[in-house]
C-alpha cells in the first residue's frame, strides 16, 4: 500500500506515534519579487511548487506567499509620521486575498489534495514595518525591509502601533479564514519574531505587538486544527521563546541553531506540542554542504534527541533554493533507517 503522507503529518502533529518522522522543507520560488502581485509571479510561484514536489515528493507543502508580501492598504501609505497610524484602518484588500486563496486552491488542486498543506501567512507586524520601509525606500533598493521605521515609530509613539496592528490583524485574520476554509489549506504557517532592534521587553511585546497576533490565531484556529507557528530566525535573528509559549497553535517552527535550543528542549517548553526543524537553513549548514554521511548522522543526532514522536524534521527558516534536492532525500532516508531499526 502507497505511504498515506498526509496522514503521516497529521499523525505527527497531533503527536501520534508514526512509522517514520515526516519531512519537510521550504524555499522562495520568486526570490527576487517577492512584493510583486502580477500574473507572472503567480505563474513563476505555481512552477516552483509543482517542481519542487516533482523533485522530491515531500510529505507535505509549505506553500510560499511569493508575490503577496506587500498588503495593500492606503491608510497606511498614507503614513509619514508615528502620531498617523492612529489613522491606520481596516482595508478589506480582498483582490489582495483572492489571489491567495487561488494560490492555494491551485496547489492543492495540483497535488490532488493527497498532501497536508499549509499557507505562509506574516503577523500585522511584519505586514507594517515591511509596507512602511516599502514605501520610504529608495528606488531600486529591493526587497531588503528591516523594520527601520516601524521601530522608530515604536519608539516615538507605540500607542499609534498597537492601534495600527489591531487594524490590520482585521484583514489578516480574513486573509487567515479564506485561505483554510476557501483555499483547502490544513492552516497557516504564521511567521513573526520578536521586534528586532527595539529593545521591547517581553511585557512590551506582549502589551502592544501580541494582541494583533493572537487574533490572527485565534481565526485560523477557528476554521483549522493544524496552524503553525513559525518563530522567524531569518538571518540569526534571535527570539525569546517564551514570548510565545501561550500562543495557541498545534505545532511550533522555530530556528533551532540560532537560538541554541534543541527540538526535544523546544517540545517540552512548549508543552509537548509538536515541533519542526533540527536543521540550519543557511549555506554554511551540513543540509547545504554536508556529504550524506554527514547529513545522515545529523539526522540521526536530531532524532536522538528528540525522539520520534510529535516531531517534523524540517530547517530554521526558509532553504537556499539551489540546495540539492538530494540533501533532502538523505535526510528522510535517514529517518526511515532509524524507524525500521526501533521497529526490529
Amino acid at each position: 500500500m502507497a505511504e498515506n503522507k498526509r496522514q503521516l503529518v497529521l499523525d505527527a502533529l497531533d503527536n501520534k506515534p508514526v512509522e517514520r518522522v515526516p519531512v519537510g522543507f521550504w524555499y522562495h520560488y520568486a526570490f527576487d519579487a517577492l512584493y510583486e502581485d502580477s500574473p507572472k509571479i503567480l505563474s513563476r510561484n505555481l512552477a516552483g511548487h509543482q517542481k519542487f514536489f516533482d523533485d522530491f515528493h515531500p510529505d507535505f507543502v509549505k506553500i510560499m506567499s511569493d508575490g503577496y508580501f506587500r498588503y495593500p492598504n492606503p491608510t497606511v501609505d498614507a503614513v509619514k509620521t508615528a502620531a498617523d497610524l492612529r489613522n491606520v484602518k481596516s482595508a478589506n484588500p480582498q483582490d489582495w486575498i483572492d489571489k491567495q486563496v487561488h494560490l492555494v486552491k491551485e496547489v492543492n488542486r495540483k497535488l490532488d489534495h493527497k498532501l497536508a498543506t499549509f499557507y505562509n501567512v506574516f503577523a500585522p507586524a511584519t505586514y507594517l514595518k515591511w509596507l512602511l520601509d516599502f514605501n520610504h525606500a529608495a528606488p531600486g533598493s529591493g526587497n531588503d525591509f528591516q523594520g527601520t521605521l516601524f521601530n522608530e515609530f515604536l519608539k516615538e509613539d507605540p500607542e499609534a502601533v498597537r492601534i495600527a496592528l489591531s487594524e490590520i490583524a482585521k484583514d489578516v485574520k480574513k486573509l487567515a479564514t479564506a485561505v483554510i476554509r476557501e483555499g483547502g489549506a490544513d492552516g497557516i504557517y504564521f511567521s513573526f519574531q520578536n521586534i528586532q532592534g527595539a529593545g521591547l521587553s517581553k511585557e512590551e511585546y506582549q502589551e502592544l505587538i501580541a494582541p494583533s497576533e493572537l487574533e490572527v490565531l485565534e481565526a485560523a484556529n477557528a476554521v483549522g486544527d493544524y496552524n503553525i507557528l513559525h518563530i522567524c530566525g531569518y538571518e540569526g535573528a534571535v527570539n525569546d521563546l517564551t514570548t510565545y509559549i501561550d500562543y495557541p497553535a498545534k505545532a511550533i517552527n522555530y530556528a533551532a541553531t540560532v537560538e541554541g535550543i534543541s527540538l526535544g528542549e523546544a517540545k517540552k517548553l512548549f508543552g509537548g506540542r509538536a515541533v519542526i526543524g533540527g536543521f540550519n537553513n543557511t549555506r554554511d549548514g551540513i543540509l547545504y554542504k554536508g556529504s550524506k554521511e554527514e547529513i545522515q548522522e545529523e539526522t540521526r543526532r536530531i532524532l536522538e534527541e528528540s525522539g520520534t514522536t510529535g516531531i517534523i524534521l524540517g530547517a530554521d527558516c526558509t532553504v537556499p533554493a539551489d540546495t540539492p534536492v538530494e540533501h533532502y532525500q538523505w535526510v528522510r532516508e535517514a529517518a526511515e533507517l532509524l524507524a525500521k531499526e526501533k521497529a526490529a
